[in-house]
């Protein structure tokens, strides 16, 4: 069972390694993942769990540390884990009048409720943990993550008004789904900012107007041009940091600031499993961004006898959390500076590290 285990996980690596995965898949296949992590592998208590499911997901987001969606399913899984642990013994010392009950008692006074030193003993034995977790992450964790993008794209009416100019770019599934909704009860017009050097905005313009949205691809260089006429920016992000900051696709970061300078709100369409307790760090920016081929923008053929230049081709910019108006989200909407509870409602403070 254990090389079972050991040749899903290398096989999710390598699926990772190559890159051009939807979020959704991603986080979808790292919980199934750790459920089967959970349901094969022998632990006696929550202490062993816990420790397995740190030791595979190091193994897993050490393979592609910017792909921040697996490292928070490691993380809402072991919370899951912690949260499901403290209510069994606590149900355990109500319910006890036994015997062995009163020993369970017992450790759960000493051990798990201690008030003095905020600690947990995870080592005590619950039957019936293994099938409790597994329960939970079927019908809670899972269904939250599918659910996730029809409850955002459920809130688009409240947002989004008759004959408003929306402005968004690149191509994210969770934004169409929101404007596609709002589509409904709505005629507004989309400017879709092309996104080069992968032009994925010509994507998202054709998956518009098959809904019969009026529909306007721009140019990069005519965003802050156009910005004036926008009543509102809709994006979707690959990462909430820790600070209610974004990591977004490359581009972002120039339409939030034309947006603030045109005092345009800007809203955030992403699911909670985008939420990261990781705040950015300027001298790391290995972990933080991607750096691609340079041929996209510049053909090999065209960069003969440049052999001082240095090109870059980054993925992601970061987005300071004061150009953020709104967050919208499978919970609802939240401003930036709400992060830091959703971040202690999400993860356990001693998973953020994993």
């Amino acid at each position: 069972m254990a090389d079972d285990i050991c040749q899903r996980v290398e096989a999710f690596s390598a699926q990772l390694s190559q890159g051009a995965t939807r979020s959704f898949q991603v986080v979808k296949s790292t919980v199934l993942l750790l459920r089967r992590i959970i349901s094969s592998s022998r632990w006696s208590n929550a202490g062993e769990l816990l420790e397995r499911i740190r030791v595979e997901g190091k193994k897993l987001v050490s393979t592609h540390p910017e792909e921040t969606a697996v490292a928070n399913m490691v993380r809402r899984v072991m919370k899951l884990i912690r949260d499901e642990y403290s209510r069994s013994l606590k149900a355990a010392k109500n319910e006890s009048s036994d015997k062995a009950g009163k020993v369970i008692t017992e450790r759960v006074e000493r051990h798990v409720f201690l008030k003095d030193k905020d600690t947990v003993d995870y080592s005590v034995h619950i039957s019936s943990l293994k099938s409790s977790i597994i329960e939970l992450i079927n019908e809670e964790l899972l269904a939250d993550i599918e659910e996730s993008a029809d409850q955002i794209a459920a809130q688009a009416i409240e947002h989004i008004h008759s004959d408003e100019v929306i402005l968004t770019f690149g191509h994210s599934r969770t934004v169409a789904a929101f404007l596609q909704r709002a589509s409904r009860k709505r005629k507004f017009q989309v400017l879709v900012a092309e996104s080069a050097p992968s032009f994925q905005g010509h994507e998202m313009a054709s998956v518009l107007q098959k809904d019969n949205i009026d529909t306007l691809v721009i140019s990069d260089a005519a965003v802050f041009a156009m910005m004036s006429r926008v009543n509102m920016v809709i994006i979707g992000t690959h990462t909430i940091m820790a600070d209610g900051g974004l990591k977004a696709p490359v581009g972002a970061l120039n339409i939030c600031l034309a947006a603030k300078h045109h005092s345009a709100p800007v809203l955030v369409c992403a699911a909670m499993f985008k939420l990261s307790p990781q705040f950015p760090c300027s001298y790391d920016q290995d972990s933080f961004n991607l750096v691609k081929s340079p041929h996209a923008i510049l053909p090999f053929s065209a960069a003969q006898g440049m052999a001082d230049v240095h090109i870059l081709n980054p993925v992601f910019d970061y987005v300071p959390p004061d150009l953020i108006t709104l967050f919208i989200s499978n919970i609802g909407g939240n401003s930036p500076s709400y992060v830091y509870r959703l971040l202690s409602e999400l993860y356990h403070p001693d998973d953020h590290d994993i």
